[in-house]
């Protein structure tokens, strides 16, 4: 029996040939035309199979038979197969490894299991900001605004100089647990788990609390002694009717800050412990405190604005303090030593960090008053896709911040390639979450926006829109991720750094395009600031520069 090789590949050559080295065994059974093959190639080709050649009878003349028409051989990677497959096959295959590519695995899950949580978490603020502003905006245009205005002030302290704090502390926290965990014995006998009750001691944590109360306590003084002139600063005359309850918001939402700091930095810790559930508890049960006691305080006391206020604090109180006790029974919240060496690390990156929130707050600023000279209906129209656009951020968020805790944790014990496969795989994802989101708009947009007004007009102008709002969420999801993974190799210089060029390129380019062509040039400008950043998170995994490096490296050569 004549048997011919068909042999497929998947590098880029074959050493398989008629004088290469292979293994070759064939088991044939008389009463079956059944064959077992077992085939090896030097150039680990996939897909060898054995097919069977017809055999001449000898009644019969070969060259009677119609001889069949010569097909050209298809050369594939440099290699001629002698049995070509058909296009559809091909389309076949195309669509198998784009289903390998986004299946979910594992590790697919682990992430997803880590990100769906926080992204609750993640929205249960803005969830809480709808509904202060549902009460607050039945006392009055005047008190609504004033609570826009003092909130606008606080979110951007907060964004500032606590996220981060609540970043850069996953960072830390997720490196020394998994150090940890990786070499128990030797911290024990270091003293870094010698709490009698069987507490870890991680100086991250430690360093994290200390800053984080300094901080809060800074910002409160800060906003309570300061308010009339941060009312002036956002251009509030003495005399107007939104004064008086902004500087009072503004006043009892500074006592605060200590808890909304101390609870970042306790959610940075469970974040490094791959635990997002206990933060989401903690958020759910001060938001739900939150909803009740607002009506209560605003409309039954007769505090009015400072009646949300105070609900506000008290909410925030609560979440600290149902953190703080969840993290004592895992950790020591107060150092036995001063570490100076990490609180010296924790200002250093905080310190690239709030740069590069500035560079983000002043291009997407810059983004906003270019939308505002348009006039009232096309900034209204404006602020309905841009709000969006932000929201849908909390999802791509909640993957960085996955991808950030797992590749933390293997790159700070050297295994490299297992953080390699994690940076590809979050990518994937937030590939596949911004397509996702892409087609959900563009073909629910229009009914979404319906939500936020009815003026014919101002709806047309935000229409207008989805297609920077729809297709820019691949990109978006992209960018959000690769952030993540900054975080998560403590490259956060270059994070910085690159942020800063991004978003001075970026505002140039709204400064000089958006007044010739309107909100399109808008529009343009957020999307080459979304583009740019994807680009240079590709230049620096591409050419593997800084802690890249060594990931790459250890990849490279295990696969050597």
């Amino acid at each position: 029996m004549a048997f011919t090789l068909v042999h497929n590949h998947i590098h880029s050559s074959c050493f398989y040939s008629a004088h290469s080295s292979f293994s070759f065994c064939l088991q044939i059974w008389s009463r079956s035309s059944a064959v077992k093959a077992g085939l090896s190639c030097r150039a680990r080709c996939s897909r060898i199979r054995l097919r069977k050649l017809p055999r001449a009878s000898g009644n019969t003349n070969p060259s009677n038979n119609p001889e069949k028409p010569k097909l050209k051989p298809r050369v594939s990677d440099g290699c001629v197969n002698p049995d070509p497959v058909p296009e559809q096959n091909s389309r076949v295959s195309l669509l198998h490894r784009l289903r390998e590519t986004f299946k979910l695995d594992g590790l697919g899950m682990d992430i997803l299991s880590i990100a769906l949580p926080a992204a609750l978490a993640l929205a249960a603020d803005p969830i809480t900001s709808l509904v202060d502003t549902a009460f607050v905006g039945h006392l009055g245009s005047a008190e609504l605004a004033a609570v826009g205005v003092s909130g606008a002030v606080f979110n951007l302290v907060s964004k500032l100089f606590n996220v981060p704090l609540l970043n850069v502390t996953t960072s830390f926290v997720a490196e020394e647990q998994a150090s940890l965990q990786g070499d128990f014995d030797v911290h024990r006998g270091n003293g870094k788990d010698s709490d009698p009750k069987g507490k870890m001691f991680l100086p991250s944590v430690s360093s994290a609390v200390i800053l984080a109360a300094t901080l809060g306590i800074v910002e409160a003084a800060a906003l309570f002694t300061g308010s009339c002139n941060l009312m002036n600063t956002m251009g509030i005359p003495v005399d107007s009717s939104i004064r008086l309850p902004a500087e009072q918001f503004l006043t009892l939402r500074a006592i605060g800050a200590p808890a909304i700091v101390i609870a970042l930095a306790a959610q940075g810790t469970f974040r490094g412990f791959k635990d997002t559930k206990t933060p989401l508890f903690a958020v759910g049960a001060g938001n739900l405190l939150n909803a009740i006691l607002d009506p209560v305080l605003i409309f039954y006391f007769g505090l009015g604005v400072g009646g949300a206020a105070i609900s506000t604090v008290i909410s925030e109180y609560l979440i600290c303090l149902i953190l703080l006790l969840k993290l004592n029974d895992k950790v020591q919240l107060i150092a036995p030593n001063f570490n100076t060496q990490r609180i010296s690390q924790y200002l250093a990156s905080g310190a690239l960090l709030t740069g590069r929130t500035v560079a983000v707050l002043l291009t997407t600023t810059i983004a906003t008053s270019m939308a505002a000279r348009e006039g009232p209906i096309k900034m209204a129209g404006y602020q309905i896709c841009f709000q969006v656009w932000l929201a849908l951020s909390l999802l791509n968020d909640a993957l960085a911040l996955a991808g950030q805790t797992i590749i933390a944790s293997d790159y700070s014990q050297g295994n490299y390639e297992p953080a390699g496969k994690v940076a590809y795989k979050v990518l994937q994802i937030g590939l596949a979450v911004g397509l996702a989101l892409a087609i959900i708009l563009s073909l629910g947009f229009d009914a979404l926006s319906g939500f936020f007004t009815t003026d014919s007009e101002v709806l047309e102008v935000a229409r207008s829109g989805v297609l920077f709002v729809a297709g820019s969420q691949p990109v978006n999801a992209v960018a959000f991720v690769l952030d993540g993974l900054y975080y998560g190799v403590s490259d956060f210089g270059f994070a910085a750094y690159s942020m800063v060029i991004v978003g001075l390129i970026s505002s140039l380019f709204l400064a000089f395009v958006a007044p010739h062509f309107g909100l399109a040039g808008v529009w343009c400008g957020l999307f080459l600031f979304m583009t740019l950043r994807v680009l240079a998170g590709v230049v620096r995994l591409g050419t593997r520069s800084g802690p890249w490096r060594l990931l790459w490296l250890d990849t490279k050569n295990e696969n050597d």
